[in-house]
């Protein structure tokens, strides 16, 4: 049986968790030794509808995407479940389905709906605190499996300061949360600063390139005392360059031989993709 996000929690040290966008990527990542994958609404915006991440998204589409990926892989699935979708009647709901889909964690933020990723420039709004916390506890309470992570995470430094994005991690881990994620941290010192001022919190960080927080690397995040570390826009933007360079490289040649080394190759593909199982269950059951 597969290890579970809670245990994986629970174990010593940081767990590094890769974003990734569909079924495919999930199996690169498990591939490559990565102990869980994150569902993140940036990625499926982007590969599923081609936007950006500010809110088009909806609960459904996300939860198709959870089931496919947590199908594809035995490793865990940390989704991301925006605001929940609506009011506490709603996130419990989205909750459920997550689960149903999969999902053994699933993150909820506090922005005014429809939401936009927190490294988006802009300005960005946030709920009340009571509010979110109303939603929290319908989240907590709709769970049907008891392992199932419910991570809260604010939005809140951006519009309201640190300060007050420390006071609602503190409000949320107080509400029973598995998990807290301060998102959009705007500075090293904020960076090393959260989990002294949240000691005792299971806190994530969340590295986005060219994004509001500066990158650390997973061994000083784990020594500021982080639990997960979320790489969330790499796999993404190297899927994307590398396919446009692919064929601008095919418009402008009339060829891709030149970028063949570039490409996974043949055998590699069949064998992430489990042509050789499908090929021996075919040949035992529809020969």
């Amino acid at each position: 049986m597969a290890t579970h996000a809670r245990e994986l929690l629970n174990q010593k040290g940081i767990l590094v968790v890769p974003a990734v966008y569909d079924a495919l990527s999930a199996k690169i990542a498990e591939r490559v030794g990565f102990k869980a994958v994150g569902l993140g609404g940036f990625l499926v915006a982007a590969s599923r509808l081609g936007l950006p991440d500010v809110g088009y998204l909806t609960m459904s589409e996300m939860v198709e995407a959870c089931r496919a990926m947590a199908g594809a892989v035995g490793i865990p699935v940390l989704a991301d479940g925006d605001t929940g979708y609506g009011n506490p009647l709603n996130v419990r709901r989205t909750v459920q389905e997550y689960e149903a889909a999969g999902a053994h964690a699933i993150f909820l933020e506090d922005q005014v709906w429809p939401k936009k990723c927190g490294h988006i420039p802009g300005p960005r709004q946030v709920v009340s605190l009571d509010e979110h916390l109303k939603k929290l506890e319908a989240a907590l309470q709709a769970r049907r499996d008891p392992r199932t992570l419910i991570i809260a995470r604010t939005d809140s430094r951006g519009p309201l300061g640190f300060e007050e994005a420390v006071r609602r991690g503190r409000a949320y881990h107080k509400a029973g949360v598995d998990g807290v994620f301060l998102e959009a941290l705007q500075t090293r010192e904020e960076v090393r600063r959260a989990p002294a001022e949240l000691p005792g919190v299971a806190l994530v960080s969340n590295m986005f390139a060219a994004g509001k927080t500066p990158l650390c690397t997973t061994q000083e995040l784990e020594g500021f005392g982080y639990k997960i570390v979320l790489w969330v826009t790499d796999a993404l933007w190297a899927a994307a360059k590398a396919v446009k360079e692919v064929l601008e490289t095919l418009r402008d040649e009339g060829t891709t031989a030149r970028v063949h080394d570039r490409l996974m190759g043949f055998e590699e593909y069949f064998d992430l993709v489990g042509l050789p199982e499908h090929q021996r269950l075919e040949a035992r059951y529809a020969p």
